[in-house]
């Protein structure tokens, strides 16, 4: 029994060495793969035998080949990758943005802004004409339309790569599903390529999105993102791109396609596309729209209550009133018009002046009343201004008349041998409802300059009265101060300068994102380092491994070969 016993030592040695080189080999070959992890052959004593009082051992097996890795470090590197890839798509978009913007260059709305304010006070200083001013503004709202339709472009590629990116980290959740179920197929003793393809969809899916994965006892994972799942064991619970309409448009996130759960991503390169989109891009379109709403209001302001030596003998607004908004009080929620604007009228009022044959001059005073309230105190809208108000308060003053176009604008005709002008708006209602107005429009998105002024230079204002005296100039210098002067809807910050923060607020963000990708790049690849440590295939380890099982292989074929000859002489006695 001795000799036998010894025999099957020798081959159980054989067989395991024969197995270990066969591990070893399989590193050797994929040294270079990516996503490998280094097997290891572990092997054991067999189950001792017992001969009377004597433990006897009966060779070797090869218990396990177990992958090296290091879970806790796995989850490590995923959060690196996922935070190296939000940092980069951050960085990216920031810096697209910056080059739409151009405001490194000479063609970038700051000078715009500033060309426009120069025209006017040059034309205050009669040193350009009516015309240049007129153009100079035309070419202001024109790129103002045009920047803000390059930053919605930049808003719709990125809508393009969230819609991708979507597809593909469902496809991820999708593979990892089927990669479970193959897994728990095998069994916990096997699998070992499938888990190596699973770690690589894992790091694939973490560069896309912050996810968990938590190994269950099969051997399966379930993927997280916070405390939703995904992926649980082989069932796929899909990813997919949401739409639904915003105050600002079309808002995207990401949700849950089994039950339609929203997820907070917050890293990899789909959070920073979610959070861009709505923090950055929409941000900006917002500061546009601020900064064009309060140039159209400040200006219109300013041009409205204007007047030049001859006075106006028309004046129609830009702002068409439907039938059933004009006997609504301006105040009135009810009132859709004057609900959509920007600035709407308050409390106040304005001044006309009509000069009539012979010089004589009448000047009448229209006040608004916007205070929500009755004449007992009460709140309603009952006492509150019309605009129909207005128009019957105008239309009452002598050598003027007022009507509604066929479109519902306020159109305000002087009689024969007359002229008027407005000042003195406290109101805001001129300038809201485009009366003598410069630029139409509510914000960046349809500002323009009005039509008849493009067409006929000649209607610009430049005046303005001044303690009963016309002043030529004042109004042109009015609206060149416009370039320094604090506006109380920017937060006291003038138009210039509340676009040049929010500019300059880009470029600080942009320089941030650029050294957080560089330090995520380098965290990622420090731990990548601390992975290939653990989990890598060494090639001069593994040689020493295989001289190793080479040399048990060969003796184990040397004690098969003595228990051979030892047996063949046993039997020659026999």
């Amino acid at each position: 029994m001795g000799l036998t016993s010894a025999m099957n030592i020798g081959a159980s040695g054989l067989t395991a060495s024969q197995l270990a080189i066969q591990v070893t080999g399989n590193n050797l070959a994929n040294a270079a793969t990516p996503g490998y992890s280094r097997q290891v052959a572990i092997l054991a004593p067999s189950r001792t035998q017992m001969i009377g009082c004597l433990s006897l051992g009966t060779g070797v097996t090869l218990e396990q080949v177990r992958r090296q890795v290091d879970e806790a470090l796995q989850s490590r590197v995923r959060d690196g990758i996922s935070n190296e890839a939000g940092a980069g798509q951050e960085f990216a978009t920031l810096a697209g943005i910056e080059g739409v913007l151009g405001e490194m260059g000479n063609g970038d709305l700051s000078s715009e802004l500033t060309a426009f304010f120069n025209s006017w006070s040059e034309r205050a200083n009669q040193t350009k004409s009516s015309a240049v001013v007129v153009q100079q503004g035309v070419r202001l709202a024109q790129y103002l339309q045009r920047l803000r339709g390059d930053v919605l472009n930049q808003r719709e590629q990125i809508d393009r790569q969230l819609s991708a990116q979507a597809a593909a980290a469902d496809g991820l959740l999708e593979k990892i599903a089927g990669l479970n179920r193959s897994i728990a197929e095998a069994g916990m003793g096997g699998g070992g390529t499938l888990r190596d393809q699973r770690d690589v969809a894992l790091a694939e899916l973490a560069s896309l999105m912050d996810v968990t994965a938590v190994e269950q006892s099969n051997g399966t994972v379930n993927v997280l993102s916070g405390s939703t799942p995904l992926v649980l064991g082989g069932r796929s619970r899909g990813l997919e791109l949401t739409t639904r309409a915003g105050s600002k448009g079309l808002e995207v996130g990401l949700s849950v396609r089994e039950d339609g759960e929203t997820l907070a991503v917050s890293s990899g390169s789909l959070g920073a596309l979610v959070s861009q989109r709505s923090g950055t891009i929409d941000g900006l379109v917002t500061t546009l729209d601020r900064v064009a709403a309060a140039l159209i209001h400040e200006v219109n302001a300013i041009h409205s209550t204007g007047t030049n030596a001859g006075g106006l003998v028309r004046a129609t607004g830009t702002v068409g009133v439907p039938t059933g908004d004009r006997t609504l009080a301006m105040n009135d929620p009810r009132n859709g018009t004057c609900a959509g604007l920007r600035y709407p009228p308050r409390d106040g009022g304005f001044t006309v002046e009509v000069r009539g044959p012979g010089g004589a001059r009448q000047t009448v005073r229209i006040d608004m009343d916007c205070d929500g309230r009755d004449a007992g105190g009460a709140v309603g809208y009952g006492d509150d201004t019309s605009i129909e108000d207005i128009r019957a308060a105008l239309d009452a003053i002598d050598g003027v008349s007022a009507t509604f176009t066929a479109d519902g604008r306020l159109d305000i005709r002087a009689d024969a041998g007359f002229s008027f002008s407005f000042a003195d708006d406290s109101s805001g209602v001129l300038a809201a409802l485009g009366v003598n107005s410069y630029f139409t429009g509510q914000d960046a998105s349809d500002i323009g300059v009005r039509a008849d002024l493009t067409e006929t230079p000649e209607l610009l204002v430049v005046g303005r009265m001044v303690n009963g005296v016309l002043d030529e100039g004042a109004g042109a210098r009015a609206v060149a101060g416009l370039r320094d002067a604090g506006i109380g809807s920017l937060g006291g910050r003038s138009i210039t300068a509340s676009w040049t923060d929010a500019v300059q607020g880009l470029g600080v963000r942009t320089d941030a994102a650029a050294s957080n990708a560089e330090a995520a790049r380098a965290v990622r690849e420090a731990l990548e380092a601390q992975r290939q440590s653990v989990s890598g295939v060494n090639i001069d380890e593994e040689t020493v491994n295989l001289l190793t099982y080479q040399r048990q292989y060969q003796a184990s074929a040397r004690l098969i070969t003595v228990v051979d000859q030892l047996t063949q002489e046993l039997l020659s006695i026999v």
